[in-house]
């Protein structure tokens, strides 16, 4: 009988162990614990885990971006009615909105159906395990992919030209690609690159280099470019943050002044540098007159 115990006892470490090696199986997805999620990684437990509180944003706080948002607004309007939508980037200036638009588009339109999935760049090249995942389903989904750039053999780079209109498997009806980055064409650019341009029969002919760079972004079939604000649109964002955050604003030219010297020290004007400078002159008032 020790002998027997012996064994039973090894077994149960040995069975122990190899439970740790195996990988547990994924939990079941809740899609209504949020409308927002966030895609983990394929080797993840959960491997897709809602955000339990998303950035609320009305699309209304979003100043002097009018043009982008209405062309993005359409789109998105197109896509939850079932008809042709297309993948979206978004580029230009740090601070501009882009971001903060797709979090206002999932504010606006997520009572009628839409989800967003925020995905990192790292976890690119499982972009079709999560389009195999959301086929079935019958919300409409955006693949959210925040300040995205790529280094030429970054493996993520390949994964996304392929989904975007570059693979045998076509993408499932309900779900898009919105992309946002500083970088226009997602890849850094050199002086050498452009050198390899060659003028043939009288017509300028890029070189490899600048077609590959190209070849990503022009597949994103709306294409929105975000400039940095002059001082006229700042401080017009400046006001409408502090309107909303109930800061009086009797004495203007001196939260005028500071919120020049604020964007001056940080070296930007934008909506970012706008609502950063609202909350902090907000909070400065209200300590010295609690």
């Amino acid at each position: 009988m020790d002998a027997l115990a012996l064994f039973l006892e090894k077994a149960a470490a040995l069975v122990d162990r190899l439970e740790r090696l195996v990988p547990a199986a994924p939990e079941t997805v809740d899609w209504n614990a949020s409308p927002a999620f966030r895609w983990r990684g394929a080797a993840a437990r959960q491997p897709l885990q809602a955000i339990p509180r998303p950035h609320r944003l009305a699309l209304a706080d979003l100043l002097c971006v009018d043009r982008q948002k209405a062309e993005l607004d359409r789109n998105t309007r197109q896509f939850l009615k079932g008809l042709p939508a297309n993948n979206a980037l978004l580029w230009g200036a740090k601070g501009t909105g882009k971001s903060s638009l797709v979090k206002a588009l999932l504010n606006e339109y997520a009572a009628t159906g839409l989800r967003v999935i925020e995905v990192d760049r790292q976890h690119l090249v499982e972009l079709p395990d999560i389009l195999d995942l959301l086929h079935p389903r019958p919300e409409k989904f955006i693949l959210y992919c925040d300040d995205l750039s790529f280094e030429a053999d970054d493996a993520g780079y390949k994964a996304l030209k392929a989904i975007l209109e570059g693979s045998f498997c076509a993408p499932p009806p309900n779900v898009l690609i919105y992309a946002t980055s500083n970088r226009r064409h997602l890849l850094p650019e050199y002086a050498e690159d452009n050198q390899q341009a060659r003028w043939i029969e009288g017509e300028l002919h890029q070189g490899e280099a600048v077609e590959e760079k190209i070849s990503l972004s022009e597949r994103f079939g709306v294409w929105l470019s975000f400039h940095a604000f002059n001082q006229d649109q700042y401080l017009a964002v400046v006001r409408h943050w502090l309107d909303r955050l109930g800061t009086p604003l009797e004495d203007w030219e001196t939260a005028r002044s500071e919120a020049l010297r604020y964007a001056l020290l940080r070296g930007s004007r934008s909506g970012r540098v706008a609502w950063q400078f609202a909350k902090d002159w907000s909070g400065r008032l209200g300590l010295e007159n609690p």
